[in-house]
């Protein structure tokens, strides 16, 4: 072979190896993770894509599952009234406890940034999250209880209420037998007038002993003064048969410490007086020839507070308890955003002259908006599914007003056994969390691209 030849055969460029097998990013071959990855898809299929699945064939079918129902199951959501009671709800729910609970969850982080004891703030307001939604139910139904010996939200309500306006210690208070008052308005009014010097007796029975006012002293009879009218108004019984006088005023009984007396004459109130302790009162002059009268103010029922459970109120409450525990949640994310807020950008609006208000409003909240966005359309997708709150604090007689959807699919499903109804229920619940997911899912990868 000549030296040209040889030189030729030497530069031939050499037939290329077969490529080699890549692997994955981690180095881990693809057989190795498919077979790693295998027992989470299966669960994945199992716990996930089987139930919606399932839930979207079962959705057309009827009660009974074996008839082919069609969209008549989907009709029903807009036109059976729990439904449309719930869907209406759900709307409230998701306009307002995210709502809410982001606005405080800022107010929060923003407030207890610069003091000393934020952090143990942040730790009690944060707390209730570790209680579970049954628990907080529970909690809250004893929040919200009539009774303000037991509700604590009444017995606060109440509190304030009496200290303007204090609520009647004679409800159950009437005239008994032979007595000179009669019914007029909701009160009782002397069947005759009265007149200066002269002593009337206004007795009244039907108030327990253990119901008497503590001011009440044993009742004492007023003696007549000239030029003004005097008076006892007293509970006229004494325990035992046979004891005591009816219409006079006996060792034991007592008066009715706070009772008002008004003179009415013409129709007009001409004079007034409170009685004392011991039930006597003193009329001036001007009350002769008047009637008198006890004003129905004296016997009004006493203030309960208010019905948070009732029709009109239930909803209202039952987001109150969503925002007590889940104001912290917002709180925590809301504050390791303010953490990364630049401060140079805060200090440079002060120096500009803002005050703290508009570098709240007009630097602060700007630079949160992509953490506050997050932490609302969370709350939101939370509060889409919301149940136990409304199952447990609810009660039975204002269940159908506080309904949600999640609640009527449970009702539809397992207390109706109407499980197609239930199945589409939980199709359109899936389809009211899927847009407001992929927005979430959405920002979050922005947040990462940056």
């Amino acid at each position: 072979m000549t030296s040209a030849a040889a030189e030729g055969v030497a530069k031939t460029p050499a037939t290329p190896s077969a490529p080699r097998r890549r692997k994955s990013v981690t180095g881990t071959r693809r057989t190795v993770a498919a077979l790693f990855l295998l027992p989470a898809l299966v669960l994945l299929g199992a716990l996930v894509v089987y139930p919606i699945g399932y839930s979207i064939v079962r959705s057309f079918y009827d009660s009974s599952g074996g008839g082919f129902a069609g969209f008549d199951n989907y009709k029903a959501l807009f036109t059976d009234d729990g439904i449309r009671t719930a869907l209406k709800n759900n709307v409230i729910w998701v306009v307002f406890a995210p709502a809410v609970s982001t606005a405080l969850g800022l107010v929060f982080a923003v407030l207890t940034e610069r003091v000393r004891w934020g952090t143990a703030f942040k730790l009690v307001v944060f707390m209730p999250m570790a209680i579970s939604m049954l628990a907080a139910g529970i909690i809250f139904r004893l929040v919200y209880d009539q009774d303000p010996d037991k509700g604590v939200a009444n017995a606060v309500w109440v509190g304030v209420h009496d200290t303007f306006a204090q609520s009647s210690a004679f409800p159950k208070a009437h005239p008994g037998r032979k007595s000179p008052l009669m019914p007029e308005g909701g009160g009782f009014v002397t069947t005759g007038p009265v007149h200066t010097g002269q002593s009337v007796a206004l007795p009244l029975v039907g108030v327990a002993p253990d119901q008497m006012p503590d001011s009440a002293r044993k009742a004492a009879r007023a003696r007549p003064e000239p030029g003004r009218i005097t008076g006892t108004t007293w509970q006229d019984f004494t325990r035992g048969k046979g004891v005591g006088t009816l219409g006079a005023v006996d060792p034991s009984e007592l008066g009715y410490a706070g009772m008002r007396i008004e003179a009415v004459k013409d129709g007009a109130v001409v004079a007034s007086a409170k009685a004392a302790a011991d039930g006597t009162f003193t009329l001036p002059a001007k009350a002769d020839g008047a009637r008198l009268r006890l004003p129905a103010a004296n016997f009004r029922e006493p203030y309960n507070g208010v019905d948070w459970l009732g029709p009109s109120l239930v909803t209202p409450a039952i987001i109150g308890s969503y925002v007590w525990m889940w104001a912290g949640f917002a709180m925590v994310l809301i504050a390791a955003g303010l953490a990364g807020v630049p401060r140079e950008l805060l200090e440079a609006a002060r120096v500009d002259g803002a005050n703290e208000w508009q570098v709240f409003r007009r630097v602060t909240v700007p630079l949160l908006a992509p953490v506050l966005a997050v932490v609302a359309v969370t709350l939101m997708i939370n509060v889409l599914k919301v149940f136990d709150l409304v199952f447990i604090i609810a009660p039975g007689s204002s269940q159908d007003d506080a309904n949600v959807l999640a609640l009527e699919l449970y009702r539809k499903g397992f207390s109706e056994g109407r499980p197609g109804i239930a199945s589409a229920i939980a199709v359109f619940l899936l389809l009211l969390v899927i847009p407001v997911m992929l927005f979430n899912m959405r920002r979050l990868r922005r947040e990462v691209r940056r």
